[in-house]
């Protein structure tokens, strides 16, 4: 478990640098900039003075704690982000790995490599939007030949046959196709495109509709849950933007990891059968 949560808090780190480099490299039409933002190429640096770090100004949450939350170099403050986002997605993953639904035989270790890549890129998509209201493409479209290469292995090694078929096909329909309509018919005024996307690449990740529409209900109780006490308080109003993305990632990871089991409650308590 240990190598989990060690795991997780280098990719939380990788996350912020990412969507730093991916915002950067949006604003700027500059080929030199863009390859200075670059994942692939660029150093790490800090983006008040971008300085480049050196290895021990890039340890995990410690780094950030020993120079007080501050840049070695320049001294402005940096954001309580950068530890969040990398203790965030470390917990996120050690509680995957105790709570895996698919077994560490071969299938599900294979799946839970492949989770791990997901939650890196959900947090992506979620800190990006919460920051920008904006889930770029450049997020989503490796996410959704994740979710295809998910879906193959599935097929062609473990031999899902047409259930897997069926519910990529299902959750793909109702993650996206709920949105897709909600767009259409306001024009784009009551949900972004971008949600579009995002509904439908989670919805092929949980499969089926009854993981896909718990999903989206979870989304729509989590999104009501925070967005009316800050109406109550004052400190939005009706008319105030925000963004859906994050509330969405979030009832994913709980419905990949503890759908069946909520789905069989409510069947044995309600429909019972």
């Amino acid at each position: 478990m240990i190598w989990v949560a060690v795991v997780g808090l280098c990719l939380g780190s990788f996350v912020n640098a990412l969507v730093w480099r991916v915002y950067k490299q949006s604003k700027t039409k500059n080929q030199s900039e863009k390859t200075k933002y670059s994942i692939a190429k660029g150093r790490s640096m800090c983006p008040h003075c971008h300085h480049e770090l050196a290895a021990k100004d890039l340890v995990p949450v410690i780094s950030w704690l020993t120079l007080g939350g501050k840049c070695r170099y320049c001294h402005k403050p940096i954001s309580w982000q950068y530890p969040l986002v990398e203790l965030g997605v470390a917990v996120i993953l050690v509680l995957s790995y105790i709570y895996w639904p698919h077994g560490f035989a071969a299938q599900g270790i294979t799946l839970f490599v492949l989770w791990m890549a997901f939650v890196t890129g959900f947090a992506a998509l979620s800190v990006y939007d919460l920051k920008w209201y904006l889930l770029p493409n450049r997020l989503l479209y490796p996410l959704f030949w994740l979710a295809i290469l998910q879906l193959v292995l599935l097929l062609a090694v473990f031999h899902g046959g047409t259930h897997a078929l069926l519910t990529a096909v299902y959750g793909v329909l109702i993650g996206g196709g709920v949105f897709w309509i909600l767009f259409q018919v306001s024009g784009g005024k009551w949900i972004g495109g971008g949600d579009v996307k995002l509904g439908a690449l989670l919805g092929l990740i949980v499969g089926g509709p009854a993981a896909a529409l718990l999903m989206l209900f979870l989304a729509s109780l989590l999104g009501t849950g925070v967005a009316l006490p800050l109406l109550a308080m004052g400190k939005m109003s009706r008319y105030s933007r925000m963004p859906f993305g994050p509330f969405l990632i979030f009832s994913t990871i709980i419905v990949y990891l503890f759908g069946a089991s909520i789905i069989h409650w409510y069947r044995t308590k309600f429909l019972l059968y």
